[in-house]
């Protein structure tokens, strides 16, 4: 019996994928539009979670920026970046993860933040140095969020 379960977990142990290795800030890979194709975590992103991130001052702080009617509950829209209304409809899925990792590889002047970047300028609080803004998780579960918001 003791030998079945060992055979038994061993075949278990190695049909199961192995997850990959969340990837570094400095290891993204961008493609050639500012596009990051790969997920950064390997796990798929929570659109519930991604909401609560996009709307949290302290976190994501998208609000700040940008107008979403989904989260209309919520108040000070920002105007200064685009409505994100149909967001998932005008960006796909890659592009979306590279604007959110570091928007400046898609729009050069950008001022949205680097979310997942250990630099972001001159201004960066010294608490705040070397650090990123999202984790690598909260970046994919923005993503699921955002690729909610269809016109």
């Amino acid at each position: 019996m003791r030998l079945q379960a060992i055979i038994f977990a061993s075949a278990l142990l190695f049909a199961t994928p192995i997850l990959s290795a969340e990837v570094m800030p400095d290891t993204v890979v961008f493609g050639e539009d500012g596009d990051v194709a790969l997920s950064l975590t390997g796990v798929a992103g929570d659109p519930v979670a991604g909401k609560k991130v996009f709307i949290n001052r302290k976190l994501g702080n998208c609000l700040a920026c940008h107008v979403n009617t989904d989260a209309s509950d919520q108040s000070f829209h920002g105007e200064v970046g685009p409505a994100l209304d149909g967001a998932a409809d005008r960006w796909d899925t890659a592009q979306l993860r590279g604007i959110v990792v570091n928007s400046k590889k898609t729009f050069e002047d950008s001022i949205m933040p680097s979310f997942y970047r250990k630099v972001n300028g001159v201004r960066t609080m010294e608490k705040f140095e070397g650090k990123t803004i999202l984790s690598a998780q909260q970046v994919e579960d923005v993503l699921a969020y955002l690729q909610t918001l269809k016109e």
